[in-house]
């Protein structure tokens, strides 16, 4: 080996004495047959794979019935209806008057349609295709139920292609996906009846990413670092792909920054090729003029800050590909090339900053949001106390990890270092997604979510690797011996790692070899001997480097595969899944017992009586029934926003806000009506409401939020608490009494009402229903103002962006106008493209120093005392 490697011809180099005959190549499979094989047996794994993720989403139907869940997955149905009873158009134009009263919402413009669609989609194919199966067609409310489960199955499939692709073995792949097809950090999102946005979004994240990756798959027959045909092919539907994640999701800014992430690391680490070139510019090219084209998005690909990274990565490709171009035409060396890029990029830079700078100034670009900017502060911090109540949008810690990963948390280290061992191109991919989801999700309970399939994927990194070279090819090798087959092939991850080794070699050699040739004619015509021979020297010093590293890999792959070895491998396998199994039975039975515990619809539960009778509360739902059907159909129902979703989806009745939270001064102002006392509450509910809606009974209900809505109300109505911007003095105290505040406000007689001697001014509020376990109560407003409800109604009094538009925002009846005056527009640090007054300053940074622990700030037991003392 040594003989014929240092004695090969090396490329510009004199010929090669003679060598001696090599033996007759080993007999092998052909390598189509290889990858069919592997296919077939992933394809395989993939029907138990989706059996699993089908079967463990399915408790909720199992146990509920087919019902939708929580808050959000309500407002998704009840779009979802819109869309299949009125049309394309009219859903992309509609102003819903019935949410957000008396403002309404522009759902046409606010809505990610992906999931509503797909929806609807399957449901109307479904006439035609299920009874061909002795099937018949699902209700919408059903198909609704049912897509969560569907796209958990297809994510798991996604997920295992993805995996197999950056690590080049099936078997990482098969593994991949059956811990995705179960891990809590997937399912907590993808339950049957959790009609959520995120229930679709991780497969086309997941697809999206596989799309990319594979566009970067290496191509032996393409060499000088050209473009290859899956790159173009690939790159498209990667944008197509991107798309539909738009569509689906607002995380889509994650997605579109992991992959420019990525091919800027690609260029940084000096792997650039066209092939990256036609990927990338594919992917961006066509994914930004999809996204463009969903409402919400509009032009914020090119106008949100978030979003800068991506296109400056295009146009930097843009730039190295010019390069690449001229490279290849005027045959330049490295040095050259390392010159030209610099001579291109400094102009291009200056005048970047310049345009930038300009745009600034005239208001071109948008601000971060205050969510985007929680991610890169310690949370409740980021002056936006709207944002810092919601319990999900806290940062995660290791109990978190633990909860939503399991034993996965404690494998997915060695994962990521076995992935840093194999430098790939699509490897690297998986690295980068690692580190990225860890930051963001350690900053956001919330993002677990995006963990999930890289933490399932690192997972399954190390248990197929394990599996290739302590079983599978041990085995496959003294199989091949005893029965005396052709020696098994090599793994996937070997294959692609060969090939894209192979691929590097031949352009690192083309170009020296070109650069060497273009050196060394330049040299003769100047005269000069000495350096073509030192150039020639080094080539061949370079090919006997190679050929002893060839010798010593070869010294390794005897040792390996001899049979003792092979021997000593199986049985560490055999005692590896002896040690495997029972943390794999402990890891799949937790998953089922926290799957069905995500199950529960939230809307009703199961819980136990004194005397453990169990029984089924469904107060929630019961109560929207009574407003449906007893109530008129112009009912106004005043109630925290977290329950507008289901006001309007079950009850079809006018809520006054919901989760949308787009308007803060609004959710602010509703805030502050609950919070004030009840005489003062009512002078302003009576020209919004007929109704007002009060969780009870304890267990996050109204009294465990109080405080929350004090705060943000103080955010716009400045005053409200005072000179504490925390609201300190609206909670309770550590014996649980409530403070003067609270025990005047309406949200706490409403609550509390023939409790502990607390009683509601029946001239104000008048008591009208209580569920059967006490967790919802209604109560009618009285002498509600007639006028201001006809006023609010009559489409004149709508201001419209145009005559005759569909875009006609509601006002405030005119007997609110002094008390909407009297509100200050909030005003975020980041906000810079409105300019900020002193007295917005100096709340924000009062806020920031009592939330921090400053004195005078908001006492640490106030929020846990609230829900104690609703218990």
């Amino acid at each position: 080996l040594i003989v014929r490697g240092a004695m090969a011809k090396p490329k510009g180099g004199s010929a090669a004495a003679p060598t001696p005959a090599a033996p007759p190549p080993t007999k092998r499979l052909p390598a189509g047959a290889k990858a069919t094989a592997g296919l077939c047996v992933f394809i395989a794994a993939m029907g138990v794979v989706a059996q699993q993720a089908y079967d463990i989403r399915m408790y909720a139907i199992r146990d509920y019935g087919y019902v939708i869940h929580e808050f959000d997955p309500w407002f998704n149905y009840r779009a979802t209806e819109y869309l299949a009873a009125n049309g394309w158009h009219a859903f992309f134009h509609w102003f819903d008057y019935k949410a957000w009263y008396p403002l309404g919402r522009p759902v046409g413009t606010t809505i990610y349609p992906g999931m509503q669609i797909t929806s609807v989609a399957i449901w109307r194919a479904m006439p035609h295709y299920m009874p061909l199966l002795g099937l018949q067609p699902m209700s919408l409310n059903d198909v609704c139920c049912m897509v969560p489960a569907w796209f958990g199955i297809t994510a798991s499939v996604s997920l295992g292609a993805l995996t197999a692709e950056c690590s080049g073995t099936w078997s990482a792949g098969v593994a991949a996906a059956a811990i995705m097809a179960v891990i809590p950090a997937h399912t907590m999102r993808s339950v049957a009846g959790g009609y959520d946005n995120e229930s679709i979004a991780l497969t086309a994240m997941c697809t999206t990413f596989y799309f990319w990756t594979r566009a970067l798959r290496p191509d032996p027959a393409v060499a000088d670092g050209r473009a290859t045909k899956a790159s173009v092919v690939f790159g498209v539907l990667c944008g197509a792909a991107y798309v539909y994640m738009v569509a689906a999701w607002g995380g889509y800014v994650f997605v579109v920054n992991m992959i420019g992430v990525h091919a800027a690391a690609l260029c940084a680490c000096g792997r650039y090729t066209s092939k990256l070139h036609r990927a990338y510019s594919l992917f961006y090219v066509i994914g930004t003029l999809g996204a463009t084209r969903v409402p919400p998005v509009n032009w914020a690909p090119v106008r949100n800050l978030e979003q800068m990274g991506p296109l400056l990565a295009f146009v930097g490709m843009q730039l190295l590909e010019y390069v690449e171009v001229q490279r290849r035409a005027r045959k330049l060396s490295v040095l050259q090339v390392q010159l030209l890029r610099a001579k291109l990029a400094l102009p291009i830079a200056l005048a970047l900053v310049g345009a930038a700078a300009l745009l600034m100034q005239v208001g071109y670009f948008g601000p971060l949001s205050a969510r985007v900017r929680g991610l890169f502060v310690k949370h409740t911090r980021t002056g936006n106390p709207l944002v810092d109540s919601v319990a999900e949008h806290q940062p995660a810690n290791e109990q978190a990890y633990s909860h939503y990963l399991h034993h996965i948390y404690h494998i997915a280290p060695y994962g990521f270092f076995l992935s840093l061992v194999r430098f790939t191109d699509a490897n690297l991919f998986i690295v980068l997604y690692a580190g990225t989801a860890y930051f963001f999700s350690n900053k956001m309970a919330r993002l677990v979510i995006l963990l999930g399939p890289v933490a399932s994927a690192l997972g399954g990194v190390l248990l197929g690797v394990a599996a290739d070279q302590l079983l599978v090819r041990p085995v496959a090798r003294l199989g091949s011996r005893i029965l005396r087959l052709p020696s098994p092939p090599a793994t996937g991850a070997a294959e692609a790692a060969a090939a894209e080794g192979a691929e590097e070699e031949e352009e690192e050699e083309d170009r020296s070899g070109k650069d060497a040739s273009a050196s060394a004619k330049e040299r003769r015509k100047k005269g000069g001997k000495g350096g073509a021979k030192a150039e020639a020297a080094l080539g061949e010093a370079w090919s006997h480097a190679r050929a002893l590293g060839a010798l010593a890999m070869e010294g390794v792959e005897l040792v390996y595969a001899n049979p003792v070895s092979c021997l000593l491998r199986i049985a560490l396998g055999a005692y590896a899944v002896y040690w495997c199994v029972p943390r794999g039975r402990e890891f799949y039975d937790y998953s089922h017992q926290l799957a069905e515990g995500l199950s529960q619809p939230q809307i009703m539960f199961k819980a136990k009586t004194y005397n453990g009778q169990e029984v089924m509360v469904d107060d929630y739902r019961e109560a929207y029934w009574w407003l449906r059907d007893k109530t008129p159909e112009d009912a106004r129902v005043m109630a925290w926003w977290d329950y507008g979703y289901q006001i309007t989806g079950i009850a079809n009745r006018t809520s006054v806000a919901d989760g949308n939270t787009w308007n803060h001064e609004h959710i602010a102002t509703l805030g502050r009506i609950l919070t004030a006392p009840q005489e003062e509450a009512h002078s302003y509910a009576r020209h919004l409401a007929d109704y007002v809606l009060v969780w009870a009974g304890g267990g996050g209900d109204d009294l465990a939020k109080s405080p929350h809505l004090a705060r943000i109300g103080n955010s716009v109505f400045h005053g409200h608490c005072g000179n504490d911007p925390t609201c300190s003095n609206f909670g309770f105290y550590r014996d649980r009494s409530p403070t003067p505040m609270m025990e005047k406000s309406l949200l706490y007689k409403l609550v509390l009402n023939g409790q502990r001697g607390v009683a509601v001014n029946s001239s104000y509020f008048e008591h009208a229903y209580s569920s059967k376990h006490g967790k919802v109560r209604i109560y009618k407003v009285k002498r509600v103002s007639l006028k201001s409800k006809l006023w609010a109604a009559d489409p004149a009094n709508r201001v419209c962006d145009a005559p005759g538009s569909w875009y006609c925002v509601g006002q405030y009846p005119p007997a609110l106008q002094e008390f909407i005056n009297s509100r200050r527009n909030f005003k975020q640090l980041e906000d810079f493209n409105v300019k900020r007054d002193a007295a917005s300053q100096k709340y924000h940074e009062e806020y920031m120093r009592r939330m921090g622990g400053g004195a005078g700030g908001r006492p640490a037991e106030s929020a846990a005392a609230a829900a104690a003392a609703a218990e």
